[in-house]
């Protein structure tokens, strides 16, 4: 059978995965009365609890005669790792821009990737029913990315399509007909996209996605350079550098038909497939036949900016939540999890137990925790730290992120204050149409962590930022931190109301009584900018004596409520963030107050 292979690539929330769904069904790959999820390419948890794609998928459709092997890709820049591998198996690429929004940062990412390894794309321009849409616009911007992206002729030339995923239609002309559904997009994908290039030579493959199944082993998704490739066949994986890692058989092969992964006999070149039966091989290695000594070329990554450190959790009420809390567990998952993800890097400490794990952002981080977390995993996390370099003349460099900001008018103010304040650089200010404008800056990533919240509370909710890495820079100078200390618990046992009640004047809360809490451990916010050691277990002296007043019921104001990412981007150097099945608890590195004295005392003399 004929192929094609395509990448679907679009800024995050663009409409890549529903545009997917409206594809398998209208090729037939999905039967009318079948039962489907609403983003069913969206099968993790966390995604669909977040609303985006975190991991890179493949599927199939048949249409005319020819199956279309298509990759759904993340579009969060922190993820862009998953779509750098993608744009290596396909040939082709559809990319897909909002009506409204038009071309944005990670838009801006994969398209220089596409264009980088020669994608011809097809831009389809989705939302198109969205009233503040505006078409004509959007394309000449993405014409534009296309030339400072330094496109070639062939590349600028490219077939535009409008139409609304959701609704699933697509056309040449903005305002329709819609009856004909996505025949339009289907045929130019057969039309634009070239037939996969085979080498030849015998079987060799490089591996794109790898994922563990409990019946199978390690599988490796990738596509077929050359050859073809039979159950029960001798191969050998080689590594980037062309050493030799191992050598077994294939004890499946799985293709893509819809969304299901059946078993075939035989896979031939230009396929994308998944192979089971090796223990070793990961992504970017060569899987080939026993005879072919050279590995394929893998395309170069992009490094990592920020880092944190994993700690195993030595609370006092450490292994009573989770049953996954030795260093060794710890390692073994972080290694795994490293293999899969080639855009995360993880180190050992010395003392073996903590370790170093640098991604592309604070947000790949905290889903990779959060995952953990799931799994039964406890462990203690510190604040995300930026990846410094120096150059040759021995200067230091730090990363700097293209920002951009879509806000209210009346907000944009504030906005470009507190970036300011920031050490970020304004570079554009511009309408986006809607009574909001659109603020570019070029910012330092030490900045940046902990803004999207501080963002959201100043500008009520309403404005949208998106970042990507620009460039390492050289180092802008300090910039100022949290100003509030915090509020620390100095005794074990279990919080209680009238406790909490009397200290509402010291600062927020955001412990809740009856939680159970440690000496060491952050239960509130304290108004002035230092620490303060609180007792939360005082409850009311009681007597026979009855009170004058009515002895009302405490009313406590509501906790601050901590989530994940919110507590990673708050705490300071010298505080960590206890992360456990059940539970996210503030703590100080230091539990006993006379280390955390001794500790402050080295930090002044240090400094001085």
């Amino acid at each position: 059978m004929k192929l094609r292979n395509i990448a679907i690539i679009a800024h995050v929330d663009h409409g890549k995965t529903t545009l997917v769904d409206a594809l398998l069904k209208q090729s037939g790959s999905v039967r009318d009365n079948q039962r489907v999820d609403e983003r069913a390419m969206d099968s993790n948890d966390l995604e669909r609890e977040r609303g985006i794609t975190i991991l890179a998928k493949a599927t199939s459709v048949v249409w005319k005669d020819v199956r279309i092997n298509i990759v759904d890709t993340p579009g969060h820049a922190d993820f862009g790792g998953e779509v750098e591998r993608i744009l290596n198996m396909v040939d082709g690429a559809v990319l897909l821009v909002d009506s409204a929004e038009g071309p944005m940062p990670q838009t801006k990412f994969v398209v220089g990737k596409a264009l980088k390894v020669g994608l011809r794309p097809i831009v389809a321009v989705n939302k198109i029913d969205r009233p503040d849409a505006r078409p004509d616009e959007v394309v000449n911007e993405v014409f534009d990315l296309f030339a400072a992206l330094d496109a070639t002729d062939e590349q600028l030339d490219f077939p535009i399509l409008y139409g609304s995923g959701r609704d699933g239609w697509m056309n040449f002309d903005p305002a329709g007909p819609k009856e004909e559904g996505l025949a339009p997009l289907f045929d130019l994908v057969l039309r634009h996209v070239p037939e996969p290039k085979v080498e030849d030579g015998p079987f060799r493959m490089i591996g794109t996605i790898l994922e563990a199944n409990p019946f199978l082993g390690r599988i490796i998704t990738g596509r077929i350079a050359s050859g073809s490739v039979k159950p029960n066949q001798a191969v050998k994986v080689l590594s980037r550098d062309g050493a030799l890692l191992e050598q077994g058989r294939i004890s499946k092969i799985l293709a893509f038909r819809g969304l299901e992964r059946q078993p075939i006999e035989e896979a031939h070149a230009g396929d994308i497939v998944a192979i089971a039966g090796l223990s070793k091989g990961t992504v970017a290695d060569t899987f080939c036949d026993p005879a072919v000594n050279e590995p394929l070329p893998a395309q170069p990554i992009d490094p990592p900016t920020v880092t944190m450190s994993f700690l195993v959790n030595d609370s006092p009420l450490a292994g009573t939540e989770g049953d996954k809390v030795t260093s060794r567990v710890i390692r073994d998952r972080l290694l795994r999890e490293a293999e899969g993800n080639v855009a995360l890097k993880v180190e050992e400490s010395s003392d073996k137990d903590s370790f170093f794990v640098s991604g592309r952002g604070e947000l790949q981080l905290s889903v990779l925790i959060e995952t953990m977390r799931r799994e039964g995993f406890e462990l203690a996390v510190s604040r995300p730290r930026v990846v410094m370099k120096r150059d040759e003349n021995g200067q230091l460099l730090e990363p700097v992120e293209e920002v951009v900001i879509d806000v209210d008018e009346e907000h944009a103010g504030v906005v470009v204050q507190k970036m300011s304040e920031r050490k970020a650089e304004m570079i554009e200010l511009r309408p986006s149409g809607g009574g909001r404008q659109r603020l570019v800056f070029h910012a330092p990533t030490r900045g940046l962590i902990g803004y999207q919240s501080e963002l959201l509370t100043d500008t009520r909710g309403t404005a949208v930022m998106n970042r990507l890495f620009h460039a390492y820079e050289p180092y802008k100078g300090e910039i100022g931190g949290r100003v509030n200390g915090v509020l620390i618990a100095n005794e074990p046992g279990e919080a209680v109301a009238y406790a909490l009640w009397n200290l509402e004047d010291r600062g927020p809360m955001i412990i809740e009584p009856g939680t159970k809490v440690y000496q060491g451990m952050i239960v509130g916010i304290h108004t002035r900018d230092n620490d303060l050691e609180v007792n939360v277990l005082k409850g009311k002296k009681l007597t026979n004596i009855r009170a004058a007043g009515k002895d009302d019921a405490v009313k406590l104001t509501p906790p601050i409520r901590m989530t994940l990412e919110r507590a990673l981007s708050w705490i300071q150097e010298d505080e960590l963030v206890e992360v456990t099945p059940k539970s996210i608890r503030l703590r100080k590195l230091y539990l006993d107050p006379h280390e955390r004295k001794r500790f402050e005392k080295q930090k002044f003399a240090g400094a001085a």
